[in-house]
């Protein structure tokens, strides 16, 4: 039997995204969202518990995205968990855990709710009022819906 990776969030973003590149012009989309849970706690009142993800998103879907977040913004992350390590100024070894996103559907229309429009693999819209961005192929990228302005649309 094989194995399985896979991460599906909604949350919102806590800061504008950082896009950088690599040297050999590879760029790099990294955000973090929060995710909420709520609960009673032991004295039976209200408690809310948030979780901060490392978002990283590479290549043409990173370049688009960063043109489309911002903090508070809501979006659907799809990805996988990656754990790695680095050094700090300091030569201290450091480890993260962030979620290398596959699939990201902004959510929700211009200043109000709505629905996620998704691009499939093979380059198709399906959806709606917002825009998305489906990674793992270098060809994918940005299209669909995102032209619209929400007047425009006819639901």
């Amino acid at each position: 039997m094989g194995s399985l990776n896979k991460v599906l969030l909604i949350g919102n973003l806590g800061k504008d995204p950082e896009l950088r590149y690599t040297p050999d012009g590879l760029a790099i989309l990294k955000f973090s969202i929060a995710t909420s849970e709520y609960f009673n706690d032991k004295s039976g009142n209200k408690s809310e518990k948030t979780t901060w993800h490392n978002i990283v998103a590479f290549g043409k879907m990173g370049q688009t995205l960063a043109n489309y977040l911002n903090k508070g913004k809501q979006v659907f992350v799809e990805g996988r968990i990656n754990n790695r390590s680095y050094d700090d100024k300091d030569g201290n070894k450091k480890y993260i855990s962030e979620i290398v996103a596959t699939n990201i559907v902004l959510l929700g229309a211009k200043g109000g709710a709505g629905s996620g429009a998704e691009i499939t693999e093979e380059g198709g819209a399906a959806g709606s009022n917002s825009y998305a961005a489906q990674g793992g192929n270098a060809e994918s990228g940005y299209g669909g819906a995102g032209s619209q302005d929400d007047d425009d649309i006819p639901f």
